[in-house]
């Protein structure tokens, strides 16, 4: 058994961007798919990375910024759409089962329109909704073990963190969050932690043109871990590789090396600077 990951998306921040997709990444254990995070065009990066849609096991949603949740109906709609017959089990804060109802009578008519049409199957009850607001073991089946932790991203009062656990291999996926011990605890040993990322003095000039640079520095400052704090983090939690994503700002005015000197000097392990497709 060999587990794959691969980072779909891998800008931060609401905004389309022109040379990074929307948070999100996808693991693959024995010809299932489980995606963490639906960023904008989701379902498109997974048709990029060769990845069947029908082959969607489970979904992830760390929090609900729309960034991370903007195509989570569109996910399963457009799967459903190309083939996905079995049920899929669902996972994030509340008030996800709200959202996937809201979405689903957003669509019935195209819903119905297919099921006649096309002689596919009911949606809804394929969509097993799960709300998380506590840490712990919250999915298991014969390839994977997936637990969480609460991790710190204020305002919102629940972002998550997972642990993925096959047999080969351990992943971590931070979500959006500042310096959090509960994901250094989740993360101990990991061989890989896919980390957020933000690197100060570009963020600095970044912001300077918006109308309320103040406040959003304060958000990104608060909510988000910088480039350097990011190594201790997995030093702390002794993980083999760091990944960063969710790059702010996602566009070129940071190097690849800028980041990862930033993060290594502070990490004895592998760094790997994140970009869209990336199979790791």
């Amino acid at each position: 058994m060999t587990t794959k990951l691969i980072l779909l998306g891998t800008a931060g921040g609401p905004t389309p961007k022109i040379t990074r997709s929307a948070p999100a990444q996808v693991i693959l254990v024995n010809g299932a798919a489980y995606v963490f995070d639906c960023g904008n065009g989701v379902a498109r990066q997974l048709t990029l990375a060769d990845v069947p849609l029908v082959s969607i096991r489970a979904v992830f949603v760390t929090h609900h910024h729309s960034d991370h949740n903007a195509d989570y109906g569109n996910l399963l709609l457009l799967s459903w759409a190309t083939g996905l017959d079995h049920e899929v089990h669902t996972f994030g804060p509340p008030p996800l089962a709200h959202m996937g109802a809201k979405f689903l009578e957003m669509n019935q008519h195209d819903i119905d329109t297919r099921i006649a049409d096309e002689g596919r199957p009911p949606l809804a009850p394929l969509i097993k909704i799960n709300e998380i607001t506590t840490g712990g073991l919250i999915y298991e089946d014969e390839n994977i073990r997936v637990s969480t932790a609460l991790v710190v991203h204020p305002p919102l009062e629940t972002a998550l963190a997972y642990r993925i656990d096959t047999p080969d291999r351990s992943i971590v996926i931070s979500g959006d969050t500042a310096p959090s011990q509960n994901l250094i605890d989740l993360a101990q040993g990991a061989d890989v932690l896919v980390h957020e990322c933000i690197h100060l003095p570009a963020v600095e000039s970044m912001i300077e043109s918006e109308p309320n640079a103040t406040r959003l520095r304060e958000h990104l400052v608060d909510s988000h871990t910088s480039s350097s704090d990011v190594g201790t983090i997995a030093e702390r939690a002794s993980v083999k590789t760091l990944v960063l994503s969710h790059l702010v700002p996602s566009d070129e005015s940071v190097s690849a090396e800028t980041w990862r000197q930033a993060a290594a000097a502070n990490f004895s392990g592998e760094v790997i600077v994140g970009h869209d497709l990336l199979t790791l």
